[in-house]
């Protein structure tokens, strides 16, 4: 394939549009400005007319079967759904739907098996959920609705009678169910996904829908960073990269050290850090935490760590330093090892920020979010820590590696608004959200650029490299002043044509 006339993002900048050969999935050949490569013998061609060639974008962090699975969701948070009687609406028409549905032996939108399926669900839209609150709107109809956290699940009497928790006793066994005082279960579930899996209907998941909208914004890479992941959840995804409904490559964080290598074929799969959750609830001890760590680095497996709030930042910081230096716990393979990442970096302060140069972690934060929930940030959150609310222009002056991925489905799955979002710092009203964390264009389309294994280090176009690339419509400048997912016009994967628009 040659893609003629083309504005690079190179390593050395060029003085003019090149063209750039693809061969055999690689980057095989970049002409000089104003050469003209020969064309082979049956070889394609994109006259990319000007238009910025780049690596292809990577998202590393995000939700796959939960991006999915929201496809057959109802949507109950903002800003579609902004007051208590826009919500109070949906689930009441949600419930005529399911109840219609199951009366003609149908399956309405937003439901499976008779279920409703909630998300994206904040209490500044009605408050705080239990299973009486749902019960009024849902009554019979088995509902649970997903706060936008991802944490909390919150279901109504209908639901936990058919998964056996209606029962108080049966509710005081299983950890993680919220009960009253008396005991009897609230409808709030904390961190029951895996619980819930196998006790409820399926929800149809189109990862097929998921890999053609991400490939259409010119992303090439996906970091699937849900925490204890279903083994046949592994093996779907690793499925659907197989049979190409996936065309992304795929880094699929672990659960544990020695989780095994997914089934071959491999060459678009490949496994990335071992996922750490953490609650404010349940904070482990730090020497627990920092147990784990060493395991793993004797594994030569990084850890990627969920930090949210302040107080589970401090408690990692103080789990790494117990830990001490990779190093020093496996000198054999340390060096190859990739750092060890803090995921969401949610509220990082200076002094938090020195700490975590000095243990060398690389933050992988969603300024996406500033954009998505700026406002709610601004009612809700202590004011001395709305500075450092997902930074990023701190961490990069202190030395930081940083990154960026989505969390989708938990914020928008489309790295070209947090682009915008890091560089803008703008809510959704139009306020102004920590104006020293703005970083320029570039910086913050660097963020997706880096490769799963070096996240904070952006790749640049040179010959060698995987043929994972994303054309723009316009030259580079133009694009980061506007930045946004419809300028993109091709994408690339190993050196295959997955996505071209006119």
């Amino acid at each position: 394939m040659l893609v003629r006339r083309a504005e690079i993002l190179a390593r050395h900048s060029s003085s003019g549009p090149v063209d750039v050969r693809i061969v055999r999935g690689v980057v095989a050949e970049i002409g000089r400005p104003g050469q003209r490569l020969d064309r082979g013998g049956g070889e394609s061609e994109i006259d990319a007319a000007g238009g910025a060639l780049l690596p292809g974008l990577h998202d590393h962090h995000l939700h796959l079967m939960s991006l999915a699975a929201s496809t057959s969701s109802v949507s109950l948070g903002p800003p579609e759904i902004a007051s208590r009687g826009e919500f109070v609406a949906r689930l009441r028409t949600a419930a005529a739907a399911a109840r219609g549905s199951a009366a003609r032996g149908s399956a309405a939108r937003g439901s499976a098996g008779g279920w409703i399926r909630g998300v994206g669900y904040h209490q500044s839209v009605a408050g705080d959920l239990d299973r009486a609150a749902l019960d009024a709107l849902t009554g019979d109809v088995p509902t649970r609705v997903q706060h936008r956290g991802g944490a909390l699940w919150v279901l109504n009497s209908a639901a936990l009678l058919q998964v056996g928790l209606l029962d108080t006793g049966a509710a005081r066994d299983v950890a993680g169910v919220e009960r009253t005082s008396e005991g009897t279960p609230t409808g709030r579930l904390w961190r029951l996904d895996g619980w819930l899996a196998g006790r409820i209907p399926q929800v149809p998941a189109d990862l097929g829908a998921v890999g053609r909208a991400a490939v259409a914004m010119g992303v090439t890479g996906l970091t699937d960073a849900t925490p204890d992941r279903r083994p046949s959840d592994a093996a779907a995804l690793v499925a659907a990269v197989n049979s190409g409904a996936l065309p992304q490559r795929l880094t699929l964080m672990r659960s544990a050290a020695t989780d095994p290598d997914p089934p071959p074929p491999l060459s678009r799969v490949s496994l990335g850090p071992m996922k750490i959750m953490m609650d404010d609830t349940d904070l482990p001890p730090p020497d627990d935490l920092a147990e784990r760590v060493r395991g793993a680095r004797l594994a030569g497996v990084p850890v990627a760590v969920h930090c949210v709030t302040r107080v589970q930042l401090v408690v990692a910081l103080a789990a790494f330093e117990a830990a001490g230096p990779a190093r020093a716990v496996a000198p054999s393979v340390a060096p190859a090892v990739p750092a060890d990442r803090i995921e969401h970096g949610a509220v990082v302060p200076p002094e938090l920020a020195a700490l975590i140069a000095a243990a060398g972690l690389t933050v992988v934060t969603q300024p996406n979010f500033i954009a998505e929930r700026g406002d709610i940030y601004l009612a809700e959150v202590d004011p001395d820590d709305l500075d450092w609310l997902y930074p990023c222009r701190s961490l990069i002056a202190a030395g930081i590696k940083v990154a960026a991925g989505t969390d989708a489905p938990f914020g928008q799955p489309d790295p070209w608004r947090a682009v915008r979002a890091a560089r803008d710092r703008l809510t959704g009203s139009g306020r102004l959200l920590g104006a020293g964390e703005r970083v320029d264009a570039q910086a913050a389309l660097d963020l997706f650029l880096g490769s799963p294994g070096a996240p904070a280090r952006p790749r640049r176009i040179h010959r060698g490299m995987p043929a994972d690339l994303c054309l723009l419509r316009l030259p580079l400048r133009d694009a980061l002043d506007d930045p946004d997912a419809a300028h993109v016009r091709a994408t690339i994967i190993d050196g295959d044509l997955a996505h071209l628009t006119a």
